[in-house]
This record gives structure tokens, C-alpha cells and sequence, in this order.
């Protein structure tokens, strides 16, 4: 499935408008992504707990086949590690091509966020915003929403219409559409991936790691 746009000028206040091409979705809401983030749970068990138990019958009808069990089992592991694995590409970076582009662009995005995100932007590419359903990553071609408590993740596949722009700029065009309409911008994002903040952990690297774990930090409640 390609990765849905949104428009590369600058958002008005109000509803996306990119919300008319996905007319038959329902709004995004607190409540749609608890129900969103179950029914993930209940397909990766539905798609994994056969494996587990033809492992547990081969190995308690013949002790011999513990070679096989023990494939079924990868097998009930590898699964939900794709669908991290999918997750996590909403976050690497894409290539660099003009970088006198790439650096003007990050100087224009850096206008739009604090010193901390600035910061973490300069060393990982991803922005955190806090908002309503949680904190968002946001990156050139998607965005992760950790939920509050930070242990749940959503990635969500998204992209500026012009794609042709620099990083920066690229960036810049989610976190405001971001900012104009947060579900809105869930609702027209394709959901990528859902589930615990921990699997989606092993699947980043580098520095989209340290990224995911700045989210969950700010994600969890003061004490």
C-alpha cells in the first residue's frame, strides 16, 4: 500500500483536507486506538499461538521433535517481529541528495521547535511532540505515537505530497499538519504497526533508538 500524503504547503487551522480521501475512516480517537491497539494484540496471538502449540503437542507426543518444535516456535517469534519490523521503517531516514538543501531545510524546521527537540532532532532526525494521544516521533516518512505510560506504540506510514523536498522540509510539513489536526493526521496515516514499545525497540537502530526512548520517558507520567 502506498504511503498516503498530505498537502506540502502549510496547513490552515481546522480539519485536514486530506481527510475527504479517506472519507470511510472514522476519526481517529483515544478511545479507537485502545479498541485499534486490542485488536493488533488479538492477531498476532491468533497468528502465533498455533505454532506454540503444535511445538508443545510435538514435544508431548515424541520427545524426538524437538527440532521441529523448535522451528514452529521461531516461527511464533519471527511473526510479530515483521510487523515491528514494518513499524520501524516509518522512522529511517531516506537518502540525502542537495546538502546545502538539507542544511537550510533543518535550520527553517529547527524555527519551529524548542531547544530540547531541536537537540534531539540535530541527533537522531526525528522530532518529539507532545500532544493529546501522546508523544510523537516525527520523521520524513511517517511518525510513531507512543501512548501514555509508554508502553504501547502506533507507526503510522505518511508522507508530504512533494516528495522531492529536503528532509528538513519534509519533516516540517508533518509536524504542522501534526499540530493543525493530531487526529486527522492519525486518521489519513496508514497504521503500520501497533503493539509494545519494547518489540518496536529492537527492530530501530542508533539513534531512532535513543529517539523512541526520549518519547518513552516523556510519555510516562511526572512522579
Amino acid at each position: 500500500m502506498s504511503s498516503p500524503q498530505v498537502a506540502a504547503g502549510l496547513p490552515t487551522e481546522g480539519a485536514l483536507p486530506e481527510l475527504a480521501s479517506v472519507y470511510w475512516r472514522q476519526r481517529v480517537s483515544d478511545g479507537s486506538l485502545r479498541r485499534t491497539g486490542r485488536i493488533w494484540t488479538a492477531i498476532t496471538v491468533a497468528h502465533t499461538l498455533p505454532f506454540i502449540a503444535v511445538a508443545g503437542l510435538l514435544l508431548a507426543l515424541n520427545p524426538a521433535t524437538a527440532a521441529v518444535a523448535l522451528m514452529a516456535l521461531a516461527q511464533a517469534w519471527i511473526i510479530p517481529e515483521l510487523y515491528a519490523a514494518r513499524g520501524a521503517n516509518v522512522v529511517r531516514p531516506r537518502p540525502r541528495s542537495d546538502e546545502q538543501a538539507e542544511r537550510v531545510s533543518v535550520g527553517l524546521l529547527g524555527d519551529l521547535l524548542d531547544h530540547d527537540a531541536r537537540e534531539l532532532h540535530r541527533a537522531t532526525g526525528l522530532v518529539l511532540e507532545r500532544a493529546s494521544l501522546g508523544v510523537w516521533l516525527v520523521g520524513e516518512a511517517g511518525a510513531v505515537l507512543v501512548r501514555p505510560g509508554g508502553r504501547r506504540v502506533h507507526c503510522y506510514c505518511v508522507k508530504a505530497a512533494a516528495t522531492e523536498l529536503p528532509s528538513g522540509d519534509r519533516i516540517a510539513h508533518l509536524l504542522l499538519a501534526l499540530r493543525t489536526d493530531e487526529t486527522g493526521f492519525a486518521t489519513v496515516a496508514n497504521l503500520a504497526f501497533s503493539g509494545a514499545r519494547w518489540r518496536l525497540n529492537r527492530r530501530v537502530k542508533g539513534a531512532a533508538r535513543d529517539a523512541l526512548t526520549a518519547a518513552r520517558r516523556a510519555a510516562r507520567p511526572s512522579r
